[in-house]
């Protein structure tokens, strides 16, 4: 935080003095802040969010260039593949595969390879925490899941929607695709992704608009350790704290990509209304013994 402080002021050209007046509390009080000897409480926080807003001071992306800057100075060992992950609040103890069962991948630990996946996943929650991880491969029954039909359908098995055809050997398909695995690496359907897949299984769009706003959006990738197997070889490189006035500023990133979420969405759903298939007319082909 003290690092923030300082790095707002001087993006501000202001020396203590006058970063003091313009929120409203002593010299002293931004000395001790700059020097680490205390921290800004929420009001405070309250006050330098306000103030960085109507000064257009870019925080989010100073949170993501001390993010980039920590990554780069992490050495990591061969065959190692550098991963983000948010935490709620905080990592206790071992890495387990215990995330909500319907996820975009079942039961599992979600590590991404860009860290704003991350961090807009927690920024509503006091004590979330931010992880810089590592993994490696090379001992791990592991997959990697195209952006296609079979992404969507896996995603959709496993958040529930496809319960209506148990039994069907499409359904036993996309519920035995994963068997066995320890790490399954795909496309990240959440943030942006996660109102146009919803959209995709209430049957506004059909599968060709999803994959193309999958393509389009570009969130790049999730890793998800779905074994104690594969949990055990992830390794924690570095944990990065989060601020109050951090986390505000992922909230408003959260909600802009949501809005240009729903604007991509929309627009694709006109471009490809009359290709591909809904949800229902997939499910309907299944349950008749169909093939997509």
């Amino acid at each position: 935080m003290q690092k923030l402080i300082k790095q707002i002021r001087t993006y501000l050209n202001m020396n203590q003095t006058e970063f003091a007046e313009e929120l409203n509390v002593t010299f002293a009080t931004v000395n001790r802040w700059e020097n680490g000897h205390a921290l800004p409480n929420k009001l405070a926080q309250s006050k330098m969010y306000d103030f960085c807003k109507v000064h257009s001071v870019p925080v989010y992306e100073m949170t993501l260039q001390k993010i980039k800057e920590t990554a780069e100075s992490i050495s990591l060992d061969k065959n190692r593949v550098l991963l983000y992950h948010g935490s709620k609040s905080g990592i206790e103890g071992n890495i387990e595969p215990k995330s909500r069962k319907q996820c975009d991948f079942g039961k599992g630990f979600y590590m991404g390879t860009e860290p704003s996946q991350a961090l807009t996943l927690i920024c509503d929650y006091d004590k979330s925490n931010f992880y810089i991880t590592s993994i490696c491969l090379d001992d791990l029954n592991h997959m990697e899941v195209e952006s296609n039909i079979d992404w969507a359908m896996l995603v959709a098995y496993h958040r529930g929607r496809m319960d209506k055809i148990v039994g069907t050997s499409f359904y036993n398909k996309y519920r035995d695709m994963t068997e066995n695995m320890d790490m399954i690496i795909g496309s990240i359907a959440n943030d942006r992704m996660f109102y146009v897949i919803d959209n995709f299984f209430i049957g506004n769009i059909t599968d060709t608009a999803l994959i193309h706003s999958l393509s389009a959006l570009q969130l790049g990738k999730q890793y998800v350790a779905i074994s104690q197997k594969g949990c055990d070889a992830i390794r924690i490189e570095k944990e990065i704290n989060l601020s109050y006035l951090e986390r505000l500023f992922m909230k408003e990133v959260a909600e802009e990509n949501r809005t240009k979420g729903i604007s991509l969405a929309n627009d694709i759903c006109k471009n490809y209304r009359r290709e591909g298939l809904f949800f229902d007319e997939i499910l309907d082909q299944a349950k008749d013994g169909g093939q997509l």
